[in-house]
């Protein structure tokens, strides 16, 4: 047969017979590829190894080593587990099995609820399966033949009649079990290096609380068990750092049914910590040009009609009617956003050139109504306040307005002590907006992000329906990425609330509308912070920096002359002078994680000193006061 020609990665051509799959193509450039290949890319679409090759594409053999592997691994994963779960409980009727980020799981109906011992032999089959090294085979079947393949699994059924009448359906089979999936996987089940069933939960099919409640086994796959302990390593310390946890501990928040899911209450040290956040972040936004505004919690639903948000997003919000008197009835929305306020304090007078950029920011609370199975303390709320800003610029103000906002994620990422990557998310397919407009604001960002020197990747079709946007994903102190500040450039409320500016040319134009978060939600980056130290904050933004223990009540006088000369010059500062032995004083002070520790004795008084305890350094011996008020000044003055 005639030679077909591929095209690899590094731009060479290769010849390999017709008919050549891509496992084929791995064996031609060498065998140790060939064992390696777990999957490839051809022209950008993710194919099998026994995926064959027409000739003249572009062909990206997949490895452990490559981006997409980790997926690919634990979306076959899951498929085992299906197949074990098969095995084991022949009525099983399944859902969806996706990978996720860092496992998969598969929603199951059963008669009867799984248990931790179920879970044990789901995994004692699994190895088995995994042993057998079964391969995975896909085939292509027309749309009456998948619904007789799958004429017993009603939920798979739903999704195949759900498809278009030309759509390729493809179904995956290995061992006993048969899975309508678009794949790719990989070779065979012997190829998952380690794996384990994490935990159980419930699910309503496709989300919907009118449906079926269905099973959810999540699990984890790697391709070595070093990588699996790790990984549990890592979820081991994410527990110990859970921000619900501490936040019961250190006393920051609490959450109660009786308030309502996903509403936060901050304790007067939670209190503190947000608006020592919001203050620093206040006097940098009046540095940098921004002017700040406050707008009310709810509007008419006339406001939100206009701004799309009725048509668009109302079942993520809470309405409610107002008697106005005399007969008058209005439907009132409460706020999902701050921009409708933003744009009426724009409205409100005419607008020239030489008033661009207007800066407009805002510490927002908004309230959205989230599922309850997707609440997770502080990290997805029902009511949490944005570090909202609106910028309205000219087109040829976007670029520098953008770098501004960049240069200020990285100034507050810096001081949080975060690294961060950024996201680009191009025009989707249903959006508003010309061609020209899409072109100037997707250019204005990616040109800011070169300008800034940071990397990014293009997410391409993600983008909002009114315009291109930036997000931030920042990683902690455990490894974990978390999104945060987000640039979104916006052609829809513009238009909407039609909004211009007097050109120098004295003609009407529309400006851009820019928005920003930079921490995103406070809630939520809260949290992170929380995770991110363990609970133990730095000195700059610990609600409490220093705590007094006395040795006896006779150095009580002292205590409070010492904390008086501290709070002089703005350290927060706590006396414990309850009644108890004083290992339960600084066992007190360990748990609430507090930077310093000024233990106070009749040595100490005489000396008109304090014996300090460090957080972390331990015992620094004794110190004057006033040195150690120098000292620290000069620790957060470099924080």
């Amino acid at each position: 047969m005639p030679d077909i020609s591929v095209i690899l990665p590094d731009g060479s051509k290769r010849d390999i017979p017709s008919g050549s799959t891509v496992e084929d193509l791995a064996r031609s450039i060498g065998s140790r590829l060939a064992q390696a290949a777990l999957a490839a890319k051809v022209d950008g679409r993710l194919v099998d190894v026994g995926h064959t090759l027409s000739g003249g594409e572009t062909v990206e053999i997949i490895t452990d080593k490559s981006p997409e592997a980790l997926e690919i691994l634990r979306h076959s994963a899951a498929h085992v587990m299906a197949e074990a779960i098969k095995e084991l409980f022949p009525e099983a009727r399944f859902g969806i099995g996706p990978a996720i980020e860092d496992g998969f799981y598969y929603d199951v109906e059963l008669s009867a609820s799984l248990t931790p011992d179920d879970i044990g032999r789901i995994e004692e089959r699994m190895a088995h399966i995994v042993s057998q090294a079964q391969p995975f085979d896909r085939a292509e079947v027309t749309m009456p033949e998948a619904l007789e393949v799958f004429e017993e699994e009603p939920y798979k059924l739903e999704l195949i009649n759900e498809l278009p009448a030309d759509e390729t359906i493809s179904v995956y089979r290995q061992g006993v079990f048969t899975d309508l999936c678009r794949g790719p996987h990989i070779p065979h089940t012997g190829r998952i290096g380690a794996f384990k069933l994490m935990k159980l939960a419930g699910a309503y099919w496709r989300g919907d609380s009118d449906r079926p409640m269905l099973q959810r086994v999540y699990g984890t796959a790697w391709f070595t068990q070093k990588d699996l302990d790790e990984h549990l390593t890592r979820i081991q310390e994410a527990e110990r750092r859970d921000h619900r946890k501490l936040g019961r501990d250190l006393d920051l928040f609490s959450l109660h049914e009786d308030a309502g899911a996903g509403l936060p209450i901050y304790h007067p040290k939670g209190a503190r910590v947000l608006r020592m956040i919001q203050e620093w972040m206040r006097a940098e936004l009046y540095r940098r040009g921004y002017d700040e505004v406050i707008t009310p919690h709810i509007y008419k639903a006339d406001v939100w009609k206009t701004s799309g948000h009725w048509d668009n997003y109302r079942e993520n919000m809470y309405f409610f009617q107002v008697d106005e008197g005399e007969g008058r009835i209005n439907d009132y929305g409460i706020k999902p956003m701050n921009c409708p306020g933003h744009i009426m304090v724009y409205k409100n007078d005419l607008r020239s050139y030489r008033d661009l950029p207007m800066r407009l920011f805002e510490f927002g609370t908004v309230y959205r109504h989230e599922l309850s199975g997707v609440m997770h303390g502080l990290m997805r709320a029902r009511g949490f306040t944005q570090d909202d800003a609106h910028i309205f610029c000219t087109a040829d103000q976007v670029h520098d307005e953008v770098i501004a906002m960049l240069d200020l994620v990285d100034h507050v990422n810096s001081a949080f002590g975060f690294e961060y990557t950024a996201e680009v998310s191009t025009r989707p397919a249903k959006s508003m907006g010309s061609e020209d407009m899409w072109e100037v604001a997707t250019e204005g960002l990616i040109g800011a992000l070169k300008a800034r020197g940071l990397d990014y990747e293009i997410n391409e079709g993600d983008g909002a329906f009114y315009g291109p946007k930036i997000d931030i994903k920042l990683r902690d102190a455990i490894g974990r990425t978390w999104q945060t500040a987000t640039i979104q450039a916006d052609f829809n409320l513009p238009e909407r609330f039609d909004i211009t500016y007097r050109t120098a040319e004295n003609t009407e134009a529309r400006p851009f509308t820019l928005h920003r978060t930079i921490l995103g939600s406070m809630e939520r980056f809260l949290g992170i912070l929380i995770e991110h130290y363990a609970g133990a904050f730095p000195l700059w933004l610990a609600p409490t920096q220093v705590v007094i223990v006395p040795i006896a009540d006779r150095h009580l006088d002292y205590c409070a002359s010492v904390q008086q000369e501290l709070q002089a010059v703005g350290v927060r500062v706590e006396t414990y002078a309850e009644n108890e032995p004083m290992r339960v004083k600084i066992a007190k002070a360990q748990q609430q994680k507090v930077p310093y520790m000024l233990v106070v004795g009749d040595k100490e008084a005489e000396q008109g000193a304090v014996s300090v305890r460090d957080r972390t350094q331990g015992d620094l011996g004794a110190i004057p006061v006033g040195e150690f008020v120098a000292m620290l000044e000069t620790t957060q003055s470099g924080q």
